[in-house]
């Protein structure tokens, strides 16, 4: 490690000691270049306790509403609506690294000033996330935040950095993006007591809560994303979706869940199988330390001298690791496919507004979620998978009852796909005569002036009644088909990615690549980390998009050939054309 990340090191294990915290059982020290700083373990420890961090340290809204210098004019944003608690300590962390007598500077000296995500790909790189859902959004994300930045980052940091006595300092976008990317890479959900949380506010007036993604930091949220073609929900609010085996000693039903930085905790890195997982004890009973958050081995051997110290960040696939974190993991048992109808398309189909309105009835999901784990025989199976959930099963069958004259699908227990996603692929597929059906017998059901509305399992089963599956099954085969293509548009087949992947030479960014590239001693092509991390996402989503236990042919026979989504279209063609007049 060189002398200046040596001297930053120093200065923040001093700051860490000054503010009470306790490094027990472990180290901070540096990873390499990808990982930054990361905590190690440094002796054994007879309770399992690693690392205590007092939470008055964590960088919270209330914290920057605390600040002496920034706080009052904070306070007045948070008033007039400008800012909210999550776009709060963006600007704060924004402001904060422009101050020369920051009290808050050997913490943020050690966090890192690049990041992986696609935020920070060059226009080259970005290029290959072509044809995936992260693609298109990173482009909006970056329009979204540019704009936030003209429009009220700008004024307002300087505003606040005038409070400082350094108005002339100007704010850039990549200070502000670099605020925005700390902030999503290692914020957490925090349960504080509400009296730490909200001294003086009463509870009607709390405007500082665990509430839901909010525009003003636009980041995209799993609504927009769906929306916009853009890719899977991110769960960041959910107290549990940061790290797993999060536990608290504070009273229930006095708890809010604030998000924040920790100091310390925060250099843990991902693990699949974490060696430790983070607690609050809101006593002292168990650290000493009252209000604090600690470290707590997970049960696993740490006497090994060095052995870093992981936590998990929840069971994230590629696209959300890439797109939060700016990592992923090959092979990542997590991975998730999304199939999505973009709604923009329904408006273009026959019928759009009567259709419109029935997905509106029915609840129907434009999009569904298929995990790795879920797709490993395939989307048909020929036997019903390993686990049945009853519960769901009956929770179908209640759909296919309006009059007995067509049967309940023998397939209902097999498919992977889910019944709100199909339903609305059925509403979506009508054809005229058959929109005509459903107004009909819906119309005979409440009555021609409307009496009552029908409920969403009445129109569910109206619209099965009227056309069955054969038209969901064959558009879904036309979604997997279309998903295929825009993957491999550009990019070619997975086996493309993978003979890239394994004759290139990463280097972790490109102008290493530029000063390696010139001695001409590397065997194999140059590639940088952010392309590499990008192949390895996109070749995951081609792995699932053809997902396939029916297939005999091996990779290396169909080396140079494009498979068809998921080998059998043909045969759900079929089926659909069976099934759908049971």
């Amino acid at each position: 490690m060189a002398a200046l990340e040596e001297a930053k090191l120093e200065n923040f294990l001093q700051w860490l000691q000054v503010n009470e915290v306790e490094l027990r059982g472990c180290k901070i020290k540096y990873c390499d270049s990808s990982k930054g700083f990361g905590i190690f373990s440094s002796n054994d420890v007879a309770n399992g306790i690693l690392l205590v961090v007092p939470l008055h340290l964590a960088i919270t809204p209330t914290r920057v509403l605390q600040d002496p210098l920034l706080g009052p004019e904070c306070s007045a944003m948070l008033e007039d609506g400008e800012v909210d608690d999550r776009f709060l300590i963006i600007l704060f962390l924004t402001v904060e690294r422009q101050r020369k007598n920051s009290s808050w500077k050997p913490y943020l000296d050690m966090l890192p000033t690049t990041f992986g995500n696609p935020l920070w790909f060059s226009d080259d790189e970005l290029l290959e996330l072509k044809g995936t859902t992260l693609y298109r959004a990173t482009e909006l994300q970056k329009k979204s935040l540019q704009s936030l930045f003209d429009d009220k980052v700008k004024n307002l940091a300087a505003k606040l950095l005038a409070l400082d006595g350094i108005p002339e300092r100007e704010v850039t976008f990549e200070n502000f993006l670099w605020a925005n990317s700390i902030f999503w890479t290692r914020a957490m959900n925090i349960p504080f007591p509400r009296s730490c949380v909200l001294p003086n506010i009463p509870e009607e007036h709390d405007s500082i809560n665990s509430r839901g993604l909010d525009a003003s930091t636009n980041h995209i949220s799993s609504e927009k994303l769906v929306n916009k073609e853009n890719g899977k929900a991110l769960q960041i609010n959910n107290p549990e979706s940061q790290v797993s085996g999060v536990g608290t000693t504070l009273p229930q039903g006095e708890t809010i869940w604030v998000e924040g930085l920790v100091p310390g905790i925060d250099f843990c890195n991902h693990d699949l199988k974490p060696v430790a997982t983070w607690e609050v004890d809101g006593t002292g009973s168990t650290t000493g330390i009252p209000f604090s958050m600690y470290l707590l081995s997970a049960g696993q051997n740490l006497s090994q001298s060095e052995q870093e110290i992981s936590i998990s960040y929840g069971d994230k696939g590629n696209e959300e690791l890439l797109h939060l974190y700016g990592f992923v993991i090959n092979d990542n048992p997590d991975d998730f496919l999304m199939v999505h109808y973009p709604i923009d398309a329904i408006r273009e189909v026959p019928f759009s507004e009567p259709k419109l309105q029935l997905l509106e009835a029915q609840k129907a999901e434009l999009r569904c979620l298929l995990p790795r784990s879920l797709l490993k025989r395939g989307f048909f199976p020929h036997s019903a998978p390993e686990e049945t959930n009853n519960e769901a099963t009956n929770a179908r069958i209640c759909n296919y009852s309006w009059s007995g004259l067509r049967k309940m699908p023998s397939y209902v227990s097999k498919l992977v796909f889910p019944e709100d996603f199909l339903t609305a692929l059925r509403t979506i597929a009508m054809k005229e005569s058959e929109v005509y059906k459903v107004s009909s017998l819906l119309e005979e059901l409440v009555g021609s002036e409307g009496e009552r509305q029908p409920s969403e399992t009445e129109v569910r089963s109206a619209i099965w009644e009227a056309c069955g599956d054969s038209g969901a099954l064959q558009l879904l085969v036309d979604l997997i088909n279309m998903k295929m293509m825009e993957l491999e548009e550009g990019s070619g087949t997975e086996e493309s990615d993978t003979d890239l992947l394994e004759k290139a030479h990463c280097m972790e960014n490109l102008e290493d690549c530029r000063r390696c590239g010139t001695n001409g001693s590397l065997q194999y092509p140059l590639m940088s980390r952010n392309r590499w991390l990008s192949i390895v996402y996109r070749r995951g989503q081609k792995q699932l998009t053809q997902a396939d236990p029916l297939s005999a042919a091996s990779p290396a026979s169909r080396k140079g050939i494009s498979p068809p989504p998921f080998q059998t279209p043909a045969k759900i063609a079929a089926l659909s054309l069976s099934f759908g007049r049971e």
